[in-house]
């Protein structure tokens, strides 16, 4: 048994309290569990921008019997969600995540973890967070793209590349397929009118980012904000979006999904905007690194057929998704860039809220030239 819960600082440098605060919210949350001990907290490196996630196993015994089982904690930022809350019941990114997940799971047949309960005190451990079972499986890199080198990806074979593709897709189709009316997401509209559009998100992202610039320009992102109004395709085809819909974001088995994850991103919208969060992705693992595309990797085209096969829906307009994808990465990059100055990563200087690669990718979709070109290396 761990050391009692002391009080936890407000922002995670200490995480040596983490164990004795999860032991005593096992035993709180299921009474029928006791002794519980937490051994083994895995923090990987890289977690804490958009949540922290904290690996660990769990013993305990119930019915008189001792039990164990490895578990996966996400904790709530210090400094808050990097996507705009879709509405004020989305203040908490970690709650809007165990909501969604807990949609997909009674609504849909897309894979998600075991749910074992959200704790919106932050008393407990420094922040609000939730606990889901720990689901085996191997996630492709993003640093470096799988496209270049690393594991998963690269080393399959050509149908296990295409299958790896292909059910992914099906999986997001099956999250597409959830009636967002029936299955109560009310508290996701962004609209506040039961009328979600993509004119809503539009406004609630350049709301966001003009908080977040704080004055600083961005010509980029601003000429993205007029081309998606100007040419918007009135898609009323509203449904719950992923949001950040990635081969990245999914764990694989037997490259099959095993799971879906990492839902801060998720909203009412037409469901298109995956489909360009998607490509956007492909073409960052592809095109704007010179990578060769893998044998058996379905191309665009394919990927698109794929998706309309598996889901019975027409993807319309995909270069106007895909320009609306690099716009919202392009908006959490200011965000991101400034945790990245604050944390005292990357010279202030560099300013990577607005010089970054993601500005340079929504610049080549639009046509346009760039005047603040990446200064990072």
């Amino acid at each position: 048994m761990s050391t009692e819960l002391r009080s936890a600082p407000k922002f995670h440098t200490d995480r040596s309290y983490y164990g004795g605060a999860l032991e005593q919210w096992i035993t709180r949350r299921y009474p029928n569990r006791t002794d519980a001990t937490v051994t083994n907290i895995d923090i990987p490196v890289s977690t804490g921008f958009s949540n922290e996630t904290v690996f660990f196993d769990a013993t305990w015994t119930e019915d008189r019997t001792e039990r164990s089982d490895r578990f996966v904690a996400r904790i709530e930022p210090a400094t808050g969600a990097l996507f705009p809350a879709q509405s004020p019941h989305c203040g908490v990114s970690v709650e809007v995540q165990y909501r969604a997940m807990e949609t997909v799971a009674r609504h849909c047949d897309a894979p998600v973890p075991e749910l074992l309960g959200y704790e919106s005190d932050p008393a407990v451990i420094g922040q609000p967070f939730f606990v889901m079972g720990h689901t085996e499986g191997r996630v492709p890199a993003d640093q470096p793209r799988y496209s270049e080198e690393g594991f998963l990806v690269n080393e399959a074979t050509p149908a296990q590349r295409h299958r790896m593709v292909a059910t992914g897709l099906e999986a997001m189709a099956q999250i597409h397929s959830i009636d967002w009316r029936d299955a109560g997401l009310d508290w996701l509209d962004a609209s506040g009118t039961q009328q979600p559009s993509t004119r809503v998100q539009l406004d609630l992202y350049r709301a966001s980012t003009t908080r977040e610039l704080a004055g600083r320009e961005h010509p980029v992102l601003s000429a993205a904000f007029d081309w998606l109004i100007a040419n918007d395709p009135g898609d009323e085809r509203i449904g719950l979006s992923w949001g950040d819909s990635r081969l990245g974001n999914i764990l694989w088995q037997d490259y099959r999904p095993a799971a879906v994850l990492d839902w801060e991103a998720c909203a009412l919208s037409p469901t298109e905007a995956d489909i360009g969060w998607w490509l956007m992705f492909d073409r960052m693992s592809f095109d704007d690194v010179g990578a060769a595309r893998m044998e058996g990797f379905p191309t665009r085209s394919e990927m698109i057929s794929i998706y309309e096969q598996v889901s019975g829906r027409e993807v319309r307009a995909p270069h106007y998704w895909e320009v609306f994808g690099a716009m919202r990465f392009c908006a959490i990059f200011i965000g991101l860039g400034d945790r990245l100055t604050d944390s005292g990563l990357i010279g202030k200087e560099l300013n990577p809220a607005v010089n970054n690669m993601v500005t340079q990718a929504v610049a080549d979709l639009l046509g346009i030239d760039n005047p603040t070109p990446s200064n990072i290396g």
